[in-house]
Order: C-alpha cells, then sequence, then structure tokens
C-alpha cells in the first residue's frame, strides 16, 4: 500500500508573489491543479494554470464562474478570494469588501486577543490609530519620494499638510475629530496631484464615467482601492484579526478594518499611479492593475501590512 502524497509546503502569506484578477472566466480544479479558462470561441480550450500556493489574493469580476472543488483547493492554500465588479471595483458599491476567506481550525489566535484587549480599551484604541496615522504619513513621504514620476514633475508630498497632521494628530482626544484632520490630509495629496499633472480634479467614487481625465483617475482609484483591500484582508485573515474592529471607520460596518489597514498603502502607492496612468489616455484597465500589482509586490507591500498589524497588536504589552 502506497504512502499517501504529502503536500508541498505553502509559501508564507507574507511572501506571495501573485494575485489575480479574472473576468469572463471559469475557474476549475483541473488534474490536481486551478486553472481558468477564459471564453474564446475556439474548439480547442485553453487553460491557464494559477498557482494557488504562492497566491495570496484572486479577484474574480463580472462574467466569471468557480467550480466547489476549486474554492475547496484554493481554501486549503489559504487563498482569499473576492468577488468585485468590472475592472476589480466591488460589486456593491464601495462600501464594503466582500471577500471569501479560507475557514480553519487552526488560524492564530494570540493575534485576535491581543486586538481585543486593545480595542476594549478606549485609551489605547486611540493610540493605535494615531499609530496607523503616523506610519501612513511615513510611507507615503517614503512612497513619493521615490516615485520617478512624481520627481519627474516635480510633485512633492505637502510638508505643511504632514507635519499638521502629526502635530494635530499628537494632541487629538477624540476618533471623530481624528477622522476629519486625516480627510483633510487626503484632501491636500489630491491638491497636489491635481496640480502638478495640471487637471481640477475632484473625488467621486464609484461614478463609473471615463469620458475626462479627472473620471478615468477616479476610476483607477476605485480599482486600486480594492486591490489594497484585498491585500489588507490577506493580512487581516493571516493574522486572524476580525474585521469588525476597527481603529478609525466605523464600528458598525462589519469590513472597517480592512479599510483602516488598506490606507496605509493607499496613499503612498495607489493614488499616485491613478494619477499617473488617469492622465495618459493610452492606458486601459488591465495594464493599470498590473503596473499596480508589480508596485505593490516591489514594495513587499503585503509583507509590511502584516509586520505592521503585528507590531500594533503587539503595541501594549
Amino acid at each position: 500500500m502506497s504512502a499517501p502524497r504529502a503536500k508541498p509546503r505553502q509559501i508564507l502569506l507574507s511572501r506571495r508573489a501573485n494575485i489575480f484578477y479574472l473576468e469572463h472566466a471559469r475557474v476549475l480544479q483541473r488534474d490536481e491543479r486551478i486553472v481558468w479558462l477564459t471564453e474564446s470561441g475556439e474548439d480547442v480550450e485553453q487553460y491557464f494554470n494559477l498557482p494557488e500556493r504562492n497566491t495570496a489574493l484572486l479577484l474574480l469580476g463580472k462574467g466569471t464562474s468557480i467550480t466547489d472543488a476549486a474554492m475547496r483547493r484554493l481554501a486549503e492554500s489559504n487563498v482569499l478570494v473576492g468577488f468585485c465588479g468590472s475592472g476589480g471595483s466591488p460589486l456593491f458599491a464601495v462600501t464594503e469588501p466582500v471577500f471569501l476567506t479560507p475557514q480553519s481550525e487552526y488560524r492564530p489566535t494570540e493575534y485576535m486577543q491581543s486586538w481585543v484587549r486593545l480595542w476594549m480599551n478606549d485609551s489605547h484604541r486611540l493610540e493605535l490609530a494615531k499609530a496607523l496615522i503616523a506610519e501612513r504619513i511615513s510611507l507615503t513621504e517614503k512612497a513619493w519620494g521615490r516615485n520617478a514620476d512624481l520627481l519627474q514633475r516635480r510633485i512633492v508630498l505637502p510638508p505643511a499638510a504632514a507635519e499638521k497632521l502629526r502635530q494635530r494628530s499628537a494632541a487629538i482626544a477624540d476618533v471623530q475629530t481624528l477622522l476629519l484632520a486625516e480627510a483633510e490630509w487626503a484632501r491636500a495629496l489630491y491638491a497636489s496631484l491635481s496640480a502638478g499633472y495640471g487637471l481640477q480634479f475632484t473625488r467621486n467614487e464609484g461614478a463609473g464615467a471615463r469620458a475626462s481625465k479627472e473620471d478615468r483617475i477616479n476610476s483607477f482609484l476605485d480599482h486600486g482601492n480594492y486591490i489594497a483591500y484585498g491585500l489588507a484582508a490577506v493580512a487581516l485573515n493571516g493574522l486572524g484579526i476580525s474585521y469588525a474592529f476597527p481603529l478609525l471607520h466605523g464600528k458598525t460596518r462589519r469590513g472597517a478594518l480592512v479599510f483602516d489597514i488598506a490606507d496605509l498603502i493607499k496613499d503612498a502607492y495607489v493614488m499616485p499611479l491613478a494619477f499617473e496612468c488617469g492622465a495618459d489616455t493610452r492606458i486601459k484597465d488591465n495594464t493599470f492593475r498590473a503596473r499596480l500589482i508589480e508596485v505593490l509586490q516591489e514594495a513587499d507591500a503585503l509583507d509590511f501590512l502584516f509586520g505592521f498589524v503585528k507590531t500594533l497588536s503587539e503595541k501594549y504589552p
């Protein structure tokens, strides 16, 4: 009697190289592999391999189906699967990320227990929110300072806005006021990018229009943000922390912590690339997504999110 086939070792979630977005495709298990095929209309179907053990996130766009066998194998490989609308934007507006999280009895518990203990303490929760804001500013400063396109256009992070947010957050005594300061910071970033690209940009989530460069930027922001939500969800799910314990976003939204963590990389990477690609009318959605995934991989964004969330959960021993 032959011994059972040993399963190959999984790559750590924080080190996985692949993020996939598929549309008008069928995802299935075939010969011990996960594959997908697209609607080509040809007699011979072409299958494409999806290396699930080196994949962190799979986004399924419109016209896409997945079999139960494929879903079961993806869950075994700890791959987060999300259903989204056209081009990677959320199917249900932009209110909450919809992900199918792998279920496991061996999900780590120590980070969730620590997070809940801190979250229940009002002063600790506020301090965690401030630490989140501080890291967001720091990462954005570093990323913008290394961005070749921004440097070429002489677009810099508004130093007054960064310093103002730092000073205000240190003195703020409640989350609502911190949110208002954060919104002012975001407006300053949009204004700096808009001026650098010679545009009159106003953020309009979920509009779906493509008539102008400003519309294209809004569309790319929607698409890019959903990828950021996916990476944040991967980090939180991998650490076993529920999405329902946010620091800044509304406590009544069960996915709010995903938004908080995704904000760390949205300002730094998604926003500049959305402006760069939106200003160039030749760039299509799939090109923007491919470039964003490459930028996030080069920046080790997923590994950073894992490390930062772990550090936050251990902030007050």
